[in-house]
């Protein structure tokens, strides 16, 4: 055995051990499924600690903004369904020339909300967000020296503007992308 290990070279050992770990770790993404609570909790938490870092250091509010920036694009496309109406109706349009849409009579086909970003998708990609920022926030070189008002106001008048177009449309084509609010068909009991 210790024959086979000496004939490895180094790569093949750097990339077993990269393997390996990746396996790790996406063993342990899927024990977290489940949680989804814990999960958020445990991203606000870290995202609350990044704000104090970058309060108490009085600097990085470049990388704060592009964090904001990305969360927001982030939200968006969770907010998006996968299958826009308006793109489907722009495609019907050019093959028959009749404007689709979504399902409103009782004949139609029922198509489910389905997410262009997943929950759990959301949760890891701004959990990874939020950690390169911490790192990058104990570097100096990305304290680059702004007027962080202006980033703040750019930033409220940027989601603003973009929430209003994503509800404009969520109301144009009669979608709600979360499950409250929406009638529960369940078993009724006859007794």
């Amino acid at each position: 055995m210790d024959n086979v290990e000496s004939e490895q070279t180094p790569f093949a050992a750097v990339t077993a051990q990269t393997s390996r770990l990746q396996r790790q770790y996406q063993a342990l993404l899927d024990k977290s499924t489940p949680f989804v609570l814990y999960r958020w909790v445990g991203t606000g938490a870290f995202l609350f600690l990044f704000f104090l870092r970058v309060f108490f250091a009085q600097g990085w509010y470049i990388v704060a903004y592009a964090l904001g920036i990305y969360l927001l694009n982030l939200f968006l496309a969770f907010l998006q369904p996968k299958f826009d109406p308006s793109n489907d109706m722009l495609d019907t349009e050019m093959e028959d020339g009749s404007a689709g849409g979504l399902p409103t009579k009782q004949d139609e086909e029922f198509r489910p909300f389905i997410r262009r970003l997943p929950e759990f998708k959301f949760w890891h990609e701004a959990t990874r967000a939020i950690t390169i920022a911490f790192c990058c926030s104990w570097f100096e070189i990305f304290n680059v020296p702004v007027f962080w008002p202006v980033l703040v106001m750019y930033w409220i008048i940027l989601f603003v503007l973009t929430m209003r177009k994503q509800i404009q449309h969520m109301i144009k084509y009669r979608y709600v992308p979360f499950s409250f609010g929406k009638t529960k068909y369940g078993k009724t009991s006859t007794s």
